[in-house]
């Protein structure tokens, strides 16, 4: 019981966590709760960051929203690299993403721009871990360089 009442707990202490400065992109922005939504949607736009589970209340679910959501800082350097975060906790569901990623309990996906599976995880990571597998992709460099010419 003890244990549920923390989970649930720690759930509602990080929804607020996109609530605050108006610069700061709110976390509504870059999370997205639709077990139908198509990776196709984001190509070549976003890169999604999908986290699945077989429950809401998966112990590393709980864990890797904790990390997703904990400061505003961590949620604007997800926007700032384009990530959009998708989450799946309905196994019977079916949706499209389970379809391509098979995942088998928890896992963590990361899809880059161009639509390919770059990474799975099978247990949760923090947002330093992802930026920086993130900001070593040809891609991102590129926009980085590009961004640098742009404000020069």
């Amino acid at each position: 019981m003890k244990q549920l009442l923390s989970v649930v707990l720690a759930c509602l202490l990080a929804l607020p966590a996109g609530a605050g400065d108006a610069a700061e992109p709110p976390a509504s922005a870059i999370f997205i709760e639709d077990a139908n939504v198509e990776l196709s949607e984001f190509l070549w736009k976003k890169r999604p960051l999908v986290v699945f589970a077989d429950s809401e209340f998966d112990p590393r679910f709980v864990r890797q929203m904790e990390l997703l959501t904990a400061r505003e800082d961590d949620i604007a350097a997800l926007a700032e690299r384009d990530v959009v975060v998708l989450t799946d906790t309905d196994p019977g569901g079916g949706g499209p993403l389970r379809e391509k990623l098979r995942p088998h309990g928890f896992m963590l996906a990361l899809i880059v721009k161009d639509g390919t599976i770059y990474l799975r995880k099978p247990s949760p990571w923090d947002v330093r871990e992802i930026t920086r597998t993130i900001d070593k992709l040809p891609m991102r460099q590129q926009e980085v360089r590009e961004r640098r010419e742009e404000a020069q």
